[in-house]
């Protein structure tokens, strides 16, 4: 599989909405306070309000991510991202992320394929392709390398 970079997408958090066992785990939301991103052919900002991260914590101890967010690029195009992941490792790695220490992404599992929508001619190319990305969950919020595939 070829890919290339499309972007870097820097994530900020506010607290977590905390809703708990659900029938298939235990259910959290985290509302996206902001954000950037910046690639090779698009760049802005994460809106606030409506974007978050649907997560469900699984018995066998894998995160689901279901993120989604507006996007805002630097001329004003509004692109709608949708993200589905997991991320998972080694107990003493993930309390550590838990805790909002930085931990070294290559000791635990990140990763999550993404699609986008637009109306925005300039940017009508992303709706036609998917994206996969790896993360680097930080104290203020994750990091995600997203590479379009080829």
């Amino acid at each position: 599989m070829n890919t290339r970079l499309l972007m870097t997408l820097r994530v900020t958090v506010a607290a977590p909405q905390n809703i708990g066992a659900v029938p298939h785990g235990t259910r959290r939301t985290v509302p996206l306070s902001g954000g950037s991103f910046e690639g090779p052919r698009l760049r802005g900002t994460v809106l606030p309000g409506g974007s978050a991260d649907w997560l469900l914590l699984r018995a066998d101890g894998v995160l689901e991510l279901d993120l989604r967010a507006t996007l805002r690029t630097d001329d004003g195009a509004l692109v709608s991202m949708r993200s589905f992941g997991l991320r998972h490792g080694p107990p003493e790695v993930i309390a550590a992320v838990a805790r909002g220490e930085s931990v070294d992404p290559a000791t635990y599992y990140f990763r999550t394929t993404i699609r986008f929508e637009t109306a925005h001619p300039a940017y009508a190319f992303l709706n036609g392709l998917i994206a996969v990305a790896s993360g680097d969950r930080r104290s203020e919020g994750p990091i995600y390398t997203i590479d379009e595939v080829l």
